[in-house]
């Protein structure tokens, strides 16, 4: 990846990182933050933050319910509005299995279609799901398997999981 674009990698995770610490501090989440980007036009679609709206809320959700209470949309057609190859940010690599019971973050992704299409077409992550909810998360390897590609940005890793771990007890969590 060209430095240009690794800084611009690194100023969305950013402004992810800056919403995760927004987040609710509680032992049965992380504390998370989103940001979808239509690249084309460099232009933030929506944003999202652990538990910003009712209910176990993950970043992801929030930020794809915003969007769609924005737009009058139900949420399983904001890909009527979001633009192919749109890159979701987020500073946690999203769910693959929710004990809550809501629908995991893979699968709000992958649903995003438009003419059968995927509209994201690259997630970009600050760091893995620690295992300590649900053990081994398939989120990375059910989105790649889609054809969106994944992309690890490294250089906030530590902030990102000591936000993200804010009101755990704390345990050595790695990356």
């Amino acid at each position: 990846m060209e430095t240009s674009g690794l800084e611009r990698h690194l100023s969305y995770m950013r402004l992810a990182l800056d919403l995760a610490r927004k987040s609710p501090p509680k032992p049965t989440n992380f504390c998370v933050g989103t940001v979808l980007l239509d690249p084309t036009k460099d232009e933030v679609l929506s944003t999202g933050y652990t538990l910003e709206l009712e209910g176990n809320t993950h970043a992801e959700q929030c930020c794809l319910t915003k969007l769609a209470t924005q737009s009058e949309l139900p949420e399983n057609r904001v890909g009527e509005i979001i633009p192919l190859n749109t890159i979701l940010y987020t500073t946690m690599e999203p769910c693959s299995v929710r004990l809550s019971g809501n629908l995991p973050c893979v699968q709000r992704i992958l649903n995003i279609r438009k003419d059968d299409k995927l509209c994201i077409g690259k997630v970009v992550c600050g760091v893995k799901e620690p295992e300590k909810f649900v053990g081994e998360n398939l989120g990375r390897a059910l989105l790649e398997n889609a054809g969106i590609t994944v992309l690890y940005v490294n250089g906030l890793e530590d902030e990102i999981l000591a936000v993200a771990t804010a009101g755990h007890e704390k345990t050595k969590l790695t990356s």
